[in-house]
């Protein structure tokens, strides 16, 4: 099982602004709609409108994989919340801790576990790495309030 984890980020909101706003994922949907057309590339708008949200669960479309769909497996209010992958071609699972810092503010940090083949690792490693800090990087544009 290989680790990547993002940086802390500090976000302008609560810890528990931000575990509610992340612990449901319809709560998400309205981000989504507010994204500007122009602002989706016309080779991503298809994969864009595919993306599926339920309160426990985001599925995502994998392109030549499959869809790749996280569910969540624990909710820690308001310091954690851990998703499984589900359908995916490797078992991997993603964890977002958050930390309280004062009454308007909290850092949080994206983990990432998945089960690479070891002479796949030095090929993917670089990507998911990357990956595991973008995730983490949006964090920062959500409205938390």
């Amino acid at each position: 099982m290989a680790t990547y984890k993002s940086d802390e980020v500090a976000l302008k909101a609560s810890a528990e602004s931000v575990y509610s706003r992340l612990s449901n994922f319809e709560s998400l949907r309205n981000l989504l709609d507010q994204v500007p057309a122009d602002q989706i590339p016309a080779d991503k708008k298809e994969m864009f409108d595919s993306i599926r949200l339920t309160e426990d669960s985001i599925e995502l479309p994998g392109g030549p994989v499959g869809s790749i769909r996280l569910r969540v497996t624990e909710r820690t209010a308001p310091s954690r919340i851990t998703l499984k992958g589900e359908g995916t071609p490797v078992p991997l699972q993603l964890q977002l801790d958050i930390h309280p810092v004062d009454d308007a503010s909290c850092r949080a940090q994206a983990k990432v576990d998945i089960e690479i083949p070891m002479m796949l690792k030095p090929m993917i490693s670089g990507p998911m790495q990357k990956m595991t800090e973008q995730f983490a990087s949006v964090l920062r544009s959500i409205p938390f309030s």
